[in-house]
């Protein structure tokens, strides 16, 4: 509950900086959580079904790429926003009358009244910023997978969305496939017995930090012209930019932008964050998993600024409905060379012979049999032993919505949602995906405390270890606060 979150004084740590780059005119207080524009129409397109609905990007470079080119399909893109100059021109050519900014609080504070619904697909750290303040401005929003960077700000998008009344979508695109609803589907209709352990697996991470470099970089170098670092740095706390490595296994790749970012703490959440929200998304919601109540992890090369090189994270779920306990087993990276994946005697189940592990993948082990996916999304799967499946229609749903339509799939639904007024409808909306990225982040916090997590969930509350609570809330630099402030 929101009162407990602020009851239990979860409120915002700052870290003190100014919020301004090059030419950008600093946003007074950061348009946070007092925010209030003039009354923004938020063109519910359920009120005006035969108008275009309004889509602005807030990242376009990368996914963010896709994410807005698929949202143009299906309705009219009008503003752009990347904080790199060279990546929104290249956007720009496409949607030639879309209006550009280096700054989303500029975009939404001078396009707010034009802008119905926006797509975020920054690095994650900012994804939280940009999404609540687009949400209380009462704008429909998609958000990249993970949804957040730390488990309070997923909490809060959560009862933001339902207290604007928001129609909302996370980017895990597995969610509009066939297969995995159907997956979805048999689980919840027993074919496999009562699931009481899961294992998850992913080929990440794949980014230089892990385990070469743990550390920042003792040099600098000088910001592009393209590039708006502070902006990119957003939320974080200010730090040099430096282009690439200049010695070691990965001289000459990227250290924070573009795409590694991932392996730093201050931007990204590691392959948890990265794939977590994609790879368990099936088993989470086939087993309708809620708050857990322990997390511990065992992972390599741990330290304040770069995610691990390999982590194995065990999360217990209670019994929910008519559902048995469930223990949750999430691994990735290399430990001494050797890929980490679920017990080879469970492997060899599920295997045909001289058939290795899929790179990334799950299985649910349920009391009659084996559910196994060979595949990032849940979207394609077997089971094990095959008689179980006499008599089965594996790919025929029977009474979850047909998509199958992917990415874009994902886009189209959550405009049906926008147009119908009803954020059900998209199926990985913030109800059900804020739930989700919790777990996959609360997983992050024990790799990074290094002890077995007691959970509340209703509290959003670690019982036994107060140092938890700095990676749970997470700090958030002056001008991009994102909690509500105490009076």
């Amino acid at each position: 509950m929101f009162s407990e979150f602020t009851r239990r004084g979860f409120m915002q740590t700052t870290v003190t900086g100014a919020a301004t780059a090059g030419a950008v005119a600093p946003i007074a207080g950061g348009l946070g959580y007092f925010f209030t524009a003039p009354a923004v129409h938020a063109a519910r397109a359920a009120d005006k079904p035969n108008e275009k609905i309004h889509f602005a990007g807030i990242g376009v470079g990368g996914k963010g790429d896709s994410d807005i080119s698929n949202a143009g399909s299906v309705g009219e893109v009008v503003a752009l926003c990347d904080i790199d100059e060279h990546t929104l021109d290249r956007k720009a050519g496409q949607f030639k009358q879309a209006k550009k900014f280096f700054d989303f609080r500029e975009m939404l504070t001078q396009m707010g009244d034009k802008i119905d619904a926006v797509t975020v697909s920054t690095p994650d750290h900012t994804h939280a910023v940009a999404s609540l303040m687009a949400i209380r401005m009462k704008k429909h929003v998609y958000c990249q997978k993970p949804m957040t960077h730390f488990v309070g700000e997923a909490r809060l998008m959560r009862t933001e969305a339902k207290k604007y009344g928001v129609c909302t979508q996370m980017g895990n695109q597995g969610t509009a496939e066939t297969g995995l609803r159907r997956a979805v589907e048999l689980i919840q209709g027993g074919i496999i017995g009562q699931v009481k352990e899961v294992h998850v697996w992913t080929n990440r991470p794949i980014w230089p930090q892990a385990p070469s470099y743990t550390a920042r970089p003792s040099y600098s170098d000088p910001v592009p012209k393209h590039v708006k670092w502070d902006l990119f740095l957003g939320p974080a706390e200010e730090r040099p930019f430096v282009d690439k490595y200049r010695e070691g296994p990965a001289k000459g790749r990227n250290v924070y932008h573009s795409f590694a970012w991932r392996g730093w703490w201050a931007f990204g959440t590691g392959a948890l964050g990265d794939m977590a929200c994609h790879t368990a998304n099936m088993a989470f919601m086939a087993l309708k998993l809620g708050y857990p109540t322990s997390i511990e992890a065992v992972a390599g090369d741990v330290n304040p600024e770069t995610c691990p090189s390999f982590a194995h994270v065990t999360i217990q779920f209670p019994a929910r409905e008519k559902m048995i306990p469930v223990t949750w087993n999430w691994y990735e990276g290399r430990k001494e060379g050797k890929k980490l994946l679920p017990p080879e005697e469970l492997l060899a189940k599920v295997l045909n012979k001289g058939e290795k592990p899929a790179d990334s993948g799950s299985m649910l082990v349920g009391e009659k049999g084996i559910l196994y996916s060979p595949n990032d999304y849940g979207a394609a799967f077997r089971i094990t032993p095959k008689a179980l499946t006499q008599n089965v229609n594996l790919s025929k749903l029977d009474h979850l919505p047909t998509n199958g339509g992917g990415d874009l799939g994902m886009k189209k639904e959550w405009v049906a949602a926008i147009r119908a007024g009803k954020p059900h409808v998209a199926m990985s909306n913030f109800d059900y995906s804020g739930l989700l990225t919790e777990t996959v982040l609360l997983g992050n916090v024990a790799i990074r405390v290094g002890k077995k997590l007691m959970w509340d969930g209703e509290a959003m509350a670690c019982t036994n270890c107060e140092e938890a609570k700095q990676f749970v809330v997470g700090t958030h630099r002056k001008g991009w606060e994102v909690y509500p402030k105490v009076s």
